[in-house]
């Protein structure tokens, strides 16, 4: 990432606190993401400063840039990675890069990831506790599945492997290891419509469990679309169509860029979702039965969030990664009765509904696709919205 600034140098410190005051007043900036955030706080010879000496914490109690956004990417060049409470800036928003990570590995079928999924979806308090001692935040957490280091949505879905030749480098840089799947396929020349299908489910799900993920959700530029790089997971030096948006796929993929955009609608709807505290009582964990399958060979997971004390309906999630499809048994009921809103293995425009527009669940049962997301809301959900 170029070169690194000597940030434990006062003249240093003096610059960037001055550039950023700068960009507040001046240009009414709202925040900053500071790219390899741990190297605010190392020292000259590379080891790091205590939490109340460090640039992070000079930038947070100053009068001016105390109340804006501040997001840290909590890891540097130098082998540093201190996601969670690690990071010297406890007040700081940090890149969620296990959140990426687990629910890739869980949505493209990796045996042992329920128990990592259901951590992520509650706000990954294992990296950001709110215990007295550590007082971490959900929000603390910015989820996210792409950015623009890596591949792109559709590549996590399209590519096995890394296709980075054209950088120059003989595909010797960027990340070996994405955690994705193909589908059977890899890339898009001659690519049937059956692999085309599944892997426009697996982008919905990806976006699916993002948006229902308690945290802040963040999308990148282009995945509401599915725009690609060809494989290609660091395209630094390509100012070509690899990196440029071409703004013809919204209309090749309308029925995903619809997706995405009710999703994001439905997350806005549903404040029970991202909370300022942890959901703790108000969720109720289960799996196709009562009990959470927390088996090696379990790839599926479902959860009722009570929605009440946020002034919400109550939803009901059924996850399942699996190749085949699997029967839930819905574990709780709902006043008025459960509603189908979103179904990632229906085809558009049934995979999710407009508001006012769900489809009743008259069983105690419902039947989730292979590798799909099932989100069902509480009948009387237009009255708890107002």
């Amino acid at each position: 990432c170029g070169n690194t600034l000597a940030c434990s140098r006062s003249v240093v410190r003096v610059l960037v606190l001055d550039s950023l005051r700068y960009w507040v007043r001046e240009m009414h900036v709202d925040g900053f993401r500071f790219d390899l955030a741990s190297v605010l706080a190392r020292n000259p010879d590379g080891s790091f400063e205590s939490a109340d000496d460090s640039l992070l914490t000079a930038i947070r109690i100053d009068p001016i840039l105390r109340d804006i956004h501040l997001i840290a990417e909590p890891w540097d060049a130098g082998w540093a990675y201190q996601l969670g409470t690690e990071f010297p800036g406890a007040l700081w928003h940090q890149w969620n890069a296990r959140f990426r990570d687990d629910v890739r590995r869980f949505v493209r079928g990796d045996p042992g990831m329920v128990g990592a999924l259901m951590l992520r979806l509650y706000g990954s308090d294992d990296l950001f506790p709110d215990n007295p001692h550590d007082s971490r935040r959900p929000y603390q957490s910015i989820n996210y599945v792409t950015c623009h280091d890596g591949f792109t949505l559709y590549d996590a879905v399209a590519y096995n492997e890394k296709h980075n030749w054209a950088n120059g480098h003989g595909n010797s840089d960027g990340t070996a290891e994405n955690f994705s799947w193909n589908c059977g396929w890899e890339g898009d020349a001659g690519v049937p419509a059956d692999v085309m299908a599944l892997r426009k489910r697996q982008a919905k799900n990806l976006v699916c469990l993002l948006l229902l993920a308690n945290g802040i959700p963040m999308l990148f530029v282009g995945d509401e679309f599915l725009h690609t790089q060809r494989g290609n997971n660091n395209p630094y030096n390509q100012n070509n169509e690899t990196t440029w948006r071409d703004w013809s796929r919204k209309e090749l993929h309308a029925d995903h860029f619809r997706f995405v955009k009710q999703m994001i609608a439905f997350r806005k709807a549903h404040p029970t979702l991202g909370r300022g505290r942890f959901w703790r009582g108000d969720v109720q964990w289960h799996g196709v039965g009562d009990s959470t399958d927390l088996s090696y060979n379990s790839h599926s997971l479902a959860y009722c969030l009570r929605g009440a004390s946020q002034s919400d309906c109550d939803l009901y999630v059924m996850i399942n990664a699996y190749h085949e499809p699997l029967t839930f048994e819905i574990q709780e009921s709902a006043s008025g009765g459960w509603k189908r809103s979103v179904d990632t293995g229906l085809e558009s425009p049934d995979d999710i509904a407009e508001p006012g527009r769900e489809v009743a669940v008259a069983s105690m049962e419902y039947r989730v696709p292979a590798r799909s997301v099932a989100v069902l809301i509480g009948e009387t959900a237009r009255t708890a919205l107002g």
